[in-house]
């Protein structure tokens, strides 16, 4: 019987052993040679939207205390991850992030109060996604993978210099789609990274709970995709890897699955309480692998960053945040009649038939406020 091995050797597309990196949590070079350190003009800015991106996520925790969003998922110790990756991006790819990447979107160049549209629920989707290049924020779990994933074979079929960049948590790789995204792109070749952010914890649900595998980047290799594992609190190792497979999937190389391992130091949002299930000291050994702080002792032990330089980028962090705060202070104008808008070309009977129902409640709530005496 004749092989129906692709021909590609088991081991290229096994993950290394340990985490790679390239500066360590003490801001020193690493002995892992594999990748050139980025130049230092990407090292600069990876740090200065890691600044600006804390600033903001602290800004827009402050905001859901105030009553100001109805809900918000932190990056706090993430933005590595988030900042790495979309930094990676060429300018005609793609983007597909999900409900906790709005430090991504930032880097990305949205509007930081169209970034909190979606929650502050206000609209499905704060930015126009083709402006940006860049999908809806996506709230179910792993949907976005399969949204990415016909995006890029599209792409492909019709040759177009793009690949796109799918941003995923461990949870979803316990999901269904999941599955279905890593072998549609597998067979088909689609030009797709997903780089998914172990945190470690999806939800209340711990990492162990959820796989056996060796690590989430082992699942890429049943698939017949390439796997990588990178320490996600190195900002330098997420954009060097990502950018490479980014690089190879326009090539015609294929997907890669790149997981990168860090934690979320807050809550999974405002209405969780970690206190329940995780320690103070799991928390307190990972403030210690704070990839901002990681990234200044690099540049500062380098020469490539100075006090002035850095009161500058600490200043730009303010400006974004007081600009932010300053513009969420207005109540936002909600039309309700819009929910039925872009969820089809051409809307179907039902919508149209649930549309009415809604715009008679609206009215009949309008007469009664009118009937009640001032």
């Amino acid at each position: 019987m004749p092989s129906r091995k692709s021909g590609v050797p088991g081991h290229e597309l096994l993950p290394s052993p340990q985490p790679l990196g390239l500066i360590d949590p003490d801001g020193k070079r690493t002995a892992y040679r594999g990748h050139p350190l980025p130049p230092p003009e990407v090292l600069r800015e990876l740090h200065r939207r890691m600044v600006i991106g804390r600033r903001f996520d602290r800004q827009a925790g402050a905001l859901t205390r105030q009553g100001r969003l109805a809900v918000y998922p932190s990056s706090h110790g993430q933005e590595a991850c988030q900042i790495g990756g979309v930094l990676a991006l060429g300018p005609g790819d793609w983007l597909f992030p999900t409900y906790r990447d709005s430090v991504a979107l930032l880097t990305r160049g949205i509007d930081p109060v169209e970034v909190l549209t979606l929650l502050r629920g206000s609209w499905h989707s704060g930015y126009d996604p083709y402006r940006y290049k860049t999908g809806p924020q996506c709230t179910p779990l792993a949907t976005n993978a399969l949204h990415a994933v016909g995006l890029a074979d599209a792409a492909r079929r019709r040759g177009d210099d793009v690949a796109v960049l799918v941003l995923m948590g461990d949870g979803a790789t316990s999901e269904g789609d999941a599955h279905e995204a890593f072998n549609f792109a597998a067979v088909y070749g689609a030009p797709v990274v997903f780089l998914i952010q172990n945190n470690g914890w999806a939800i209340s649900v711990p990492l162990e709970k959820q796989s056996k595998a060796p690590t989430l980047a082992h699942k890429a290799v049943g698939y017949g995709i390439p796997g990588r594992l990178v320490d996600g609190n190195d900002a330098a190792i997420v954009y060097a890897v990502v950018h490479d497979a980014l690089e190879k999937a326009r090539g015609g190389g294929g997907p890669t699955v790149v997981e990168a391992v860090t934690y979320r130091i807050e809550a999974h949002t405002n209405a969780d309480d970690p206190t329940r299930y995780r320690d103070d000291e799991e928390v307190a050994a990972w403030r210690r692998r704070d990839p901002i702080d990681r990234m200044e002792a690099y540049l500062r032990g380098n020469g490539l960053i100075d006090d002035a330089a850095l009161d500058g980028v600490r200043a730009e962090a303010e400006e974004v945040a007081a600009g932010v705060r300053e513009r969420m202070r207005a109540d936002d104008h909600v039309a309700p009649a819009e929910l039925f808008a872009h969820v089809y070309a051409e809307q179907t009977p039902q919508l149209r038939e649930q549309a009415a129902l809604l715009a008679a409640e609206l009215a009949a709530d309008a007469d009664v406020d009118q009937e009640v005496p001032a």
